[in-house]
């Protein structure tokens, strides 16, 4: 069965659709020994792909959730020699991506695959997947605030798509608040504290895309139950 050369690229993990495009047309693809074109297609059991010269093949699908740790990076390496979410991955011999990031500073949930397909309409806005973080930020947090906040927030890029937003408890200097969205812009969850007066001092993610920690400590791991992925893929629309 033949199928679009950058579906397969995200099958086979090496990048989403997008950037397989730019692999593409980049022209470091290549089909039979002849350079690839944007809107070629590909017959995994019979073609041969190639990326950057080294021939690539549908790995056997991984979904990994961790609890990502403070202190880890979300990337597979990092030239400064610090630790990454894959460091935690210990028996894990798939090559596996994150799905979107958390900060340095921010623990939870995290999932990882080497599903591009899968990876990338998770983190698409399209599908606007929900995330549950909780945050704990300075000051005592204001009704006014809370509404701000589920109504959005004016952010560098365009006003922040509507939130729940609900206080848990508050102590002498600080509010714990969960707050529930659905976009996934870059630090949001920060921003939009920040813009409301309260900076954040702690930063956990407890769900994404339906997905908890459970018992997991930071650091450890757990492979996806089959009905948790059946989940995933309903949840963005793949077979």
């Amino acid at each position: 069965m033949t199928m679009r050369l950058q579906r397969y690229l995200a099958l086979c993990g090496i990048a989403s659709r997008r950037a397989s495009e730019t692999l593409i047309r980049e022209g470091r693809v290549t089909v039979n020994g002849a350079m690839a074109a944007l809107g070629s297609t590909v017959d995994p059991e019979n073609d041969e792909v190639r990326v950057n010269g080294k021939p690539i093949r549908r790995e056997r699908p991984v979904y990994i959730l961790l609890h990502k740790p403070k202190g880890t990076i979300t990337t597979v390496d990092d030239p400064q020699g610090r630790k990454t979410v894959l460091d935690c991955l210990q028996g894990v011999r798939a090559r596996v991506y994150p799905v979107g990031r958390l900060d340095l500073d921010v623990s939870g949930v995290l999932l990882l695959t080497n599903d591009g397909e899968l990876a990338q309409r998770l983190t698409h806005p399209r599908y606007g997947v929900t995330k549950v973080y909780i945050a704990t930020v300075r000051g005592h947090v204001t009704d006014d605030a809370l509404r701000r906040l589920e109504t959005g927030v004016p952010l560098a890029e365009g006003v922040s798509a509507p939130a729940r937003a609900a206080i848990l408890g508050r102590d002498k200097d600080t509010t714990r608040l969960r707050l529930t969205l659905h976009e996934g812009r870059k630090r949001e969850v920060k921003r939009m504290c920040a813009e409301v007066g309260h900076d954040v001092v702690k930063l956990r993610r407890t769900l994404f895309a339906g997905i908890e920690v459970g018992s997991l400590r930071p650091g450890q791991w757990r492979w996806l139950r089959p009905a948790e992925v059946t989940q995933l893929r309903r949840l963005v629309k793949l077979s």
